[in-house]
């Protein structure tokens, strides 16, 4: 099988907030097929589609009620086998959503699960006996917040659910389960899908001796190591390899929650034929308080060392045994700009100096809807946002446990909430940004009327262009793609710099992450190297880096030395 995904680019896609071509408010399939030729003007040669299947939308698709369906206000199964073909026709590939943690409580097998404790779809999920006094089975808690158990009546037991009470978790212990999974996985495959991004794989094996976890906290409920990486998680993934996978020339990127580097390495290295990368959260959590009982939602402040310091451990681990991928922005995470740097005097310098720290490392970008135009976190009173995780956490934090006060909370939701993500694409400056002629599911931006794809693509200096000549340049030089990583000047408080070196050649990435000026210098290794300008967000067209740089608040530059001919 072919690697073509080690030199793609993949751009993910929401659908509810994408396009609506139809004008009910909710983005649809055929909306993103009359969008299909902006994604390829970008550069972009491989499409994410979040979930699209049938669904309660509980918690926005993430919950199936049905694999072989699409929901209805996306449009129907012909849509989505016409925008399978409409990607293909224009030499672009497009990779699904697979949900397999857990199912929808309004899906067929757990319908029948729930009504008899001898129910032959019984052992789909995980059910257990209260403990003597009634209460959970153990003190696992929900990622939604609360218990990760829910009583139901009719059985008088407690059903599993690592998310929502309307998401139980499958039973992968079961065969009976496993090869469900992997029928749906060929049924879609055989109609032309070229690969997955599978959502929370890292935890379909579990614990199933179902320990408490021990605390020393007054934590009714935790959520921890025993929600991923169980003992049997990559028997589950090498089977479902050599089931199905193996049979097509696809890209498979897991969500690995909970995973480490030494983690990562089981999932990626190709002698172990599991999947082809894995989404990592190490370097989204670095404005976190950990070990905080208020989770994500504790927040510190941006520490560029931090994040260097984090991405650089997992480009080095992975260089020669797996694959990394690389992203910043995603639907359940916000905007980098608005989170880490400045979104208002500095924007287009800000969004192009985060997109050259990624997209000049070894891996696979990921750019999510917005994010090439550089949109930014929405502004909402709390009640305004629509996000399931917003409001379980407002109501344990704030309301129960009061270990958080309402205006802390907000502030942490105006960073990291992931409705920021999830505020409709913005088209236009004309009403609700383009992206329908109704009434928006979510209430769109209000800074749409500046930032806009129309605009942007009016704008030769655009952050949109500059992600454009972005992608270019790693299709046209392979050191991008697979050159070896190193860092320099890991200490530096304001720049994020390091080299890359294939066959002869050289790239220096260097970047200034601050809002202030500062001073770049070059290790003295590089000095005799003679380097031309790829990229520049300040328009450079020389560089010297003999001497000290003074670079800009939020410079990027990117330069190459190329290989000397042999031949001279």
């Amino acid at each position: 099988m072919s690697q073509w995904w080690k030199e793609a680019v993949v751009y993910q896609i929401y659908p509810r907030s994408f396009y609506d071509s139809n004008g009910d408010g909710f983005g649809d399939l055929q909306g993103v097929i009359q969008k299909l030729d902006y994604i390829k003007s970008l550069g972009a040669d491989v499409i994410w589609l979040c979930p699209v299947f049938d669904s309660p939308q509980d918690d926005n698709g993430y919950d199936i009620s049905d694999y072989r369906s699409i929901y209805e206000k996306f449009g129907t199964n012909d849509d989505m086998f016409q925008l399978i073909d409409e990607v293909h026709k224009r030499g672009m590939k497009i990779i699904m959503d697979l949900v397999v943690n857990h199912t929808s409580d309004e899906h067929a097998w757990f319908a029948e699960s729930r009504k008899s404790k001898d129910n032959p779809y019984r052992d789909y999920y995980f059910w257990k006996d209260p403990k003597a006094d009634g209460s959970e089975p153990n003190n696992w808690g929900s990622i939604f917040s609360g218990s990760a158990w829910t009583f139901d009546e009719r059985t008088g037991q407690y059903y599993l659910h690592y998310f929502s009470k309307k998401q139980p978790d499958l039973n992968w212990e079961n065969e009976a389960v496993r090869r469900e999974v992997y029928d749906l996985m060929t049924f879609w495959m055989d109609r032309g899908v070229d690969g997955w991004r599978m959502d929370v794989i890292g935890s379909i094996s579990k614990y199933v001796d179902f320990p408490d976890y021990e605390t020393d906290d007054s934590r009714p409920y935790v959520v921890g190591r025993y929600h991923s990486n169980g003992p049997r998680l990559h028997e589950f993934i090498q089977e479902m390899n050599r089931e199905v996978l193996s049979r097509y020339n696809c890209m498979t990127v897991g969500e690995a929650n909970g995973s480490d580097v030494e983690e990562a390495k089981k999932y990626t290295d190709p002698s172990r034929h599991e999947l082809n990368m894995i989404f990592t959260f190490e370097h989204m959590d670095i404005d976190t308080k950990q070990h905080s009982p208020n989770g994500k939602w504790q927040m510190k402040p941006f520490d560029p060392i931090a994040l260097k310091k984090t991405m650089t451990r997992w480009q080095t681990a992975l260089m020669n045994v797996g694959w990394n991928t690389l992203y910043f922005e995603n639907h359940d995470q916000p905007r980098v700009i608005s989170r880490w740097g400045n979104d208002r005097e500095l924007r287009k310098q800000c969004a192009k100096a985060f997109a050259t720290v990624l997209h000049g490392m070894k891996g696979t970008p990921f750019i999510y809807q917005g994010e090439e135009i550089g949109m930014t976190n929405s502004k909402m009173p709390l009640e305004m946002y629509d996000d399931l995780e917003i409001k379980n956490a407002y109501r344990e934090l704030v309301i129960e446990n009061k270990t958080m006060t309402k205006e802390d909370f907000r502030k942490a939701v105006a960073k990291k909430g992931r409705d920021h993500a999830r505020t409709p694409m913005q088209w236009d400056d004309g009403k609700h940004a383009g992206f329908t002629a109704g009434e928006p599911w979510l209430a769109v931006n209000p800074r749409y009327q500046e930032i806009n794809v129309k605009e942007s693509l009016a704008d030769e200096d655009s952050i949109f262009y500059y992600y454009q000549k972005l992608i270019g340049l790693r299709k046209q030089n392979k050191v991008i793609v697979y050159g070896d990583y190193r860092l320099l000047l890991g200490d530096d408080p304001q720049i994020f710099a390091y080299t890359r070196e294939y066959q002869g050649e050289k790239l220096l990435v260097a970047v200034n992450l601050s809002e202030e000026k500062a001073l770049f210098h070059a290790p003295p290794e590089l000095l005799e190297d003679k380097w031309d300008v790829l990229l520049s967000n300040y328009a450079r067209e020389r560089l010297d880096i003999s001497g000290s740089i003074d670079m800009e608040p939020y410079e990027a530059f990117m330069v190459i030395s190329r290989a000397k001919d042999s031949t001279s």
